[in-house]
């Protein structure tokens, strides 16, 4: 393809591009498989057929929009458009002004949004729309807003929506191509046809790790003070749905709802104050059964202080209680002679038979919580030859936090070899462009279709790779494992029967019928 320098398009990316020019496209594809260059082709395409048209791409976060913007200075000749990126540190005005001037324009959903709704300029002359990690416009709402202002304003409409999953739920898929005003959708795996040929061989393990029976009696200690919160909710009438830990945040908020439009009812304070006992103990529970013992020793302290600090009568209640504090005190007597979770050794021991088959090994250890990763990251720094880095969002939380400068940094260590371990929670899943690693190590399975397959795409592109995950035996770590694995089938079948639909057009007939409403 003329314009493009120094890559060469694969065949399913042209087939993809194909149908691209012809229509608004969710494309679905897993990391690392090029969705970016597919942009690229179809911007290269739309500023040819409307010369002198804007084209503007969006990304949930501004290193991310950074990302896909030096990707495209790269590919694309010098003088071939002028190239810019917007963000929140440029005035108003002074974006107004470059708006005038850009062709392409790369930015966040938000500052876009702002913009339009403070009517600093319109998008009529945007001929192009792209929209990546479409799978955030179901609550996203600036990047829902942008594409229906764009839909309205646009003389040339053309969406392009990327993401590496949708997700499993054929209705959210479903309000994702309403959304973009999708009307048609590409989806390739690592197992499809036309891609196969392209990847690395991908060598999966699943390595089962006993629960201690010493955790098993702590464990089963707080399951009996969880089920006594979750008698109660039930006997005040409140609990009808499941009790797992998601299930009580959603009823939790319910609760609340209600109490704030019927003032003081009585039975509700109650009620919402044992599920936030419950909450706190499911949260336990899975700290237990899935992270490490120091994790899980420190929410214990934790939740003394909140009760120190008199945070609520339902904490006060909950530390006094014998049960609990005979858990605080076996964990204290654990940790005192050495016990951890047996996922640490098992992590440690993958890590050093990886390291021996391979000096120059790159590896990254997906985590879901911040100290788990501050944890492993101190064991594996112990090991002779291995370098760990936590690598986290920029919150700060429990004095850890990277802002983007100190996450970039460490990109390019860990590129470098000065640092040959990641210990990463979510950050790591999403776009950022992290290079290619040896093996993608889970720390625990993960029960989201979306979020496993952003971080197996983490390997086996260029070269051959492994995908490695830890689960403990009779824990939720096994429910996760298959509850992933189900819904990421699910996703395969409900995209098929969308396709289906949009081709016979009962996602636009809906989306006209919603309208009209």
């Amino acid at each position: 393809m003329e314009f493009l320098r120094g890559i060469v398009p694969r065949e399913y990316q042209k087939k993809i591009f194909e149908t691209c020019k012809e229509k608004n496209c969710l494309v679905v594809l897993p990391t690392g498989l090029g969705k970016t260059l597919i942009a690229l082709m179809l911007v290269i395409h739309q500023a040819k057929k409307f010369p002198g048209e804007k084209i503007l791409f969006l990304a949930p976060t501004r290193p991310l929009a950074e990302q896909h913007l030096m990707t495209f200075i790269k590919y694309l000749p010098e003088l071939f458009a002028d190239i810019q990126l917007f963000t929140g540190k440029i005035p108003a005005e002074k974006r107004q002004k470059i708006w005038d001037t850009a062709d392409i324009i790369f930015s966040t959903p938000q500052c876009i949004a702002n913009d339009l709704k403070n009517n600093l300029y319109d998008l009529e002359e945007v001929c192009l729309l792209v929209e990546d990690e479409a799978h955030r416009c179901i609550k996203n709402y600036d990047y829902n807003f942008i594409a229906q202002k764009y839909k309205e304003q646009s003389k040339h409409p053309r969406i392009l929506g990327l993401t590496a999953s949708p997700g499993s739920d054929k209705s959210k898929i479903k309000d994702i191509c309403k959304n973009l005003f999708i009307e048609e959708v590409e989806l390739r795996t690592r197992d499809s046809l036309d891609v196969k040929s392209y990847l690395q061989e991908l060598k999966f393990e699943k390595i089962m790790v006993n629960f201690p029976p010493e955790f098993e009696e702590i464990k089963y200690i707080l399951k009996e003070i969880f089920d006594k919160y979750i008698e109660e909710l039930k006997y005040r009438r409140v609990l009808w749905g499941p009790s797992s830990k998601t299930g009580l945040i959603n009823l939790q908020k319910k609760i609340m709802g209600t109490l704030a439009r019927e003032n003081k009812n009585f039975n509700y304070m109650l009620g919402v104050s044992a599920c936030a006992q419950a909450i706190k103990i499911q949260h336990a529970l899975e700290l237990l059964e899935t992270q490490t013992l120091a994790s899980f020793n420190k929410y214990l302290k934790n939740l003394f202080d909140q009760a120190r600090q008199k945070k609520s009568k339902g904490v006060v209640k909950l530390v006094s209680k014998p049960e609990f504090n005979f858990v605080f005190i076996k964990t204290n007597e654990l940790l005192a002679k050495g016990f951890e979770h047996p996922k640490i050794n098992g992590l440690m021991e993958i890590i050093k038979k990886e390291k021996s088959q391979n000096e120059k090994i790159k590896i990254i250890v997906f985590m879901q919580f911040r100290d788990t990763a501050k944890i492993i990251s101190n064991n594996l720094n112990k090991m002779p030859g291995i370098k760990a880095q936590v690598f986290v969002g920029q919150t700060k939380k429990d004095g850890i936090g990277l802002n983007q400068k100190e996450q970039k940094k460490i990109i390019e260590d860990f590129s470098d070899g000065k640092i040959n371990v990641l210990c990463a929670t979510s950050i790591g899943e999403e776009g950022l462009d992290i290079p290619e690693v040896n093996a993608v190590i889970f720390y625990e399975p993960v029960p989201s279709a979306i979020r496993k397959i952003q971080r197996s795409g983490r390997t086996a592109r260029l070269m051959k790779g492994k995908l490695i995950m830890l689960v403990t035996k009779g824990t939720r770590d096994e429910a996760f494992y298959y509850v992933a694995r189900a819904k990421e089938k699910n996703m395969h079948s409900a995209i098929s029967s969308i396709k289906e639909e949009l081709s016979n057009g009962k996602i636009e007939e809906q989306k006209t019928l919603l309208e009209s409403k």
